[in-house]
């Protein structure tokens, strides 16, 4: 990837969006918490290791890139192709340039979950100054992936699709969570996610896995059916989300389980054609989500979700969420299907591309239970 032109594209996208909405800057935050931290990597090439850092972009001129600063050794900051200030107090410092560049409007990405407490404050009370919520906007920029970043995002795929291989062949009813997770960790670590995974697995007995997520731990002996939830980003820092359900060698479904894999095959078909440029995300979750509904299951989680260097990047896949789809988005598409009884859970992962000519699932698996 020639980084320098991707950072390039990426900013004049960003000053599109602030033109659009009148804003003269933007303030990108960036955390250390799992998932939220590739908004600063999008918009700089550097990687945060510990702590938070942020990206300012105006409207006219350069952006750079602003740190703590007790984390100027913290991370590898020869890789940030960006100007870079250490401030012990970093939204003071971005405080003080908007006040020097006369800016009245800026935008915040992250101001509902990831922007430290004290660094909005210093920018809230700035008289003249309007701080405005610029999430939605900004993810809508980065939505559509270009070939450099679907080169990333492909390799991410390979790397999910065989640590739920790993976690497939180590699986047996009897062993523990943590050691079946383990296999794909160690795949994961050694392909160059470093610490970018969230895995997780869902339980319960040998005919059914209940709805909530659980850390893989050694004290939590696996049954006969287990649903591994897989999320890696690889060495380019694109998140995907690739799993299956996993059974022991002839073992039953549930009777609601059962059902609920002939929703996801039925889903797994329809998205090909919904997943199409022009319809809404509204289309896309009615048409996925009609099998499950219309055998009276519900759904949990998010039915899917616009995915990229951020875990979770907006539009979701949801009811009246009216962003059109276009040709190279990428979602991750996972419904959370829930039996009446609040017992029998069926949740399989894909990462999905927009094609011109709809849907393509970006891993080989089929859709179905894998029996080990």
């Amino acid at each position: 990837m020639d980084l320098n032109a991707e950072l390039e594209r990426r900013h004049a996208n960003v000053r599109a969006a602030l033109a659009e909405h009148d804003l003269d800057a933007l303030v990108v935050s960036g955390s250390e918490y799992t998932g939220f931290e590739g908004a600063v990597t999008y918009l700089s090439g550097f990687q945060i290791v510990h702590r938070y850092a942020y990206v300012v972009v105006p409207a006219e001129g350069e952006a750079w890139v602003v740190f703590p600063a007790e984390a100027r050794y913290v991370g590898e900051h020869g890789t940030a192709r960006l100007e870079q200030v250490f401030h012990e107090r970093p939204g003071e410092h971005i405080a003080a340039r908007v006040q020097d560049e006369g800016w009245q409007r800026v935008g915040v990405y992250g101001l509902d979950y990831v922007m430290a407490v004290r660094d909005y404050h210093a920018l809230a009370s700035l008289d003249g100054v309007e701080v405005l919520p610029f999430d939605v906007e900004f993810d809508l920029a980065r939505a559509v992936k270009s070939e450099a970043e679907l080169a990333s995002v492909r390799d991410s795929v390979r790397i999910n699709e065989r640590g739920f291989e790993l976690f497939l062949e180590a699986y047996a009813p009897g062993k523990t969570a943590a050691e079946v997770m383990a296999v794909a960790e160690e795949w994961f670590v050694a392909e160059g996610c470093g610490r970018l995974t969230m895995n997780m697995v869902l339980t319960g007995t040998d005919e059914l896995a209940r709805p909530e997520f659980k850390i893989a731990r050694s004290d939590e002996v696996l049954g006969g059916f287990v649903l591994p939830s897989l999320e890696i980003a690889g060495p380019g820092m694109h998140w995907v989300e690739v799993s299956r359900a996993i059974g022991a060698p002839g073992g039953s479904l549930s009777a609601d389980t059962a059902q609920m894999l002939e929703a996801y095959e039925e889903y797994f078909a329809v998205a090909r054609e919904a997943m199409r440029p022009g319809l809404t995300c509204h289309d896309v979750h009615r048409a996925v989500s009609a099998g499950f509904l219309d055998r009276g299951f519900h759904l949990g989680h998010v039915t899917g979700h616009s995915i990229g260097m951020t875990m979770i990047e907006f539009p979701k896949v949801g009811e009246g969420v009216d962003v059109q789809l276009q040709e190279g988005m990428v979602f991750s598409m996972h419904p959370h299907a829930i039996a009446q009884n609040g017992e029998d859970c069926l949740y399989m992962q894909e990462t999905w591309l927009v094609t011109a000519g709809g849907g393509e699932p970006l891993s080989t698996l089929p859709m179905q239970v894998f029996r080990a």
